[in-house]
């Protein structure tokens, strides 16, 4: 199923494998040329397919419904910028957000101009095609009490202690590192170092970095790791049946935490990796070290983070300003 605000896949797609031979080729090229990770590939794989589907008359406005997935015949071949816009018209139809059809457009153009790149076209009829505004939204941040109440939120009684030890060294390690989740399900038990407190993480594009963690995640850690059962494949995060814990099951474990807590609102493991670098720059670490940090690989990406300082800024100063006060 496809998130109608971020326009990513929720991981349910049954086969990962393109079935029309341009998707297929255009995949492959992703992964093999560009290092893209498998879960990107398929993010944009259907992308490409839902625009296929539209060509071809096959489009759905239901959102639990898988799109057709071709094959496409000549139809990607066909399309011309008129074709581009009313796709982008249709997923506004579809109550698509504004970042989901962006984020469409964006590998429609990627995928037209590997076409044309490979001579099956002779122009990339995407670029023609003005992109969607975005709303000016800030990336959400929790306090720093909130991040401790959800981190201290007493496990439902009668769970096994694998588990709970396991759930709350996720908490502590997703805070303290500011680490994906596609990242922490992608750590081996040998990728922690205790003396340095630091773990191997393998990010976007395939590339590896060392995030670090604090005294009280390595607590949690070795306490989890004191009944953590044997993995074959050596992963940290195991579940009950002693496999490598998976993109989704780590989500559901943090969203039963965030219910347990009583938070509200839309609290998601990304938050938790907003939270750490606006209190880190709040506290005075500058932007680089925190690009750094978080893997970013350009500082514009970090740039939100002195944009959400500055917000705090003007909240407070409008808050309590005495001159505002005194009206």
């Amino acid at each position: 199923m496809i998130n109608r605000d971020t326009g990513k896949s929720d991981g349910r797609c049954h086969d990962s494998t393109p079935v029309d031979p341009w998707v297929a080729d255009f995949s492959q090229h992703l992964t093999m040329e560009l290092k893209r990770g498998p879960r990107t590939a398929r993010e944009y794989a259907r992308d490409i397919e839902i625009f296929g589907a539209y060509l071809q008359g096959r489009a759905s406005s239901d959102e639990h419904k898988a799109p057709y997935r071709g094959p496409f015949g000549d139809a990607f071949l066909e399309a011309t910028p008129s074709s581009v816009r009313r796709f982008v018209m249709h997923l506004g139809t579809c109550k698509y957000g504004a970042a989901a059809i962006r984020r469409k457009l964006a590998v429609l153009r990627r995928f037209f101009s590997f076409l044309k790149r490979d001579g099956h076209r002779a122009d990339n009829p995407a670029i023609e095609v003005p992109n969607i505004k975005l709303p000016k939204r800030l990336p959400k941040a929790l306090p720093v009490g909130d991040v401790l109440r959800l981190i201290g939120t007493r496990a439902p009684a009668g769970q096994a202690e694998l588990r709970w030890r396991r759930d709350i060294a996720i908490l502590e390690l997703l805070y303290a590192s500011g680490i994906r989740r596609a990242e922490l399900v992608g750590i081996d038990a040998s990728d922690v170092n205790f003396d340095d407190r630091t773990v191997r993480v393998i990010g976007k594009g395939d590339k590896q970095r060392t995030a670090f963690f604090n005294h009280a995640t390595a607590d949690a850690l070795q306490a989890y790791l004191r009944v953590r059962p044997p993995c074959r494949d050596g992963a940290l995060f195991v579940s009950a049946q002693h496999r490598r814990l998976s993109y989704q099951q780590v989500g559901r474990v943090f969203s039963a935490y965030v219910r347990l807590s009583g938070l509200e609102g839309k609290v998601t493991p990304h938050t938790m990796r907003h939270s750490v670098a606006t209190h880190l720059h709040k506290s005075g670490v500058d932007l680089m070290t925190i690009k750094e940090f978080l893997g970013h690989e350009s500082i514009q990406t970090t740039q939100i983070y002195a944009e959400m300082t500055l917000e705090h800024v003007r909240r407070s100063y409008e808050e309590h300003h005495p001159r505002d006060r005194m009206r």
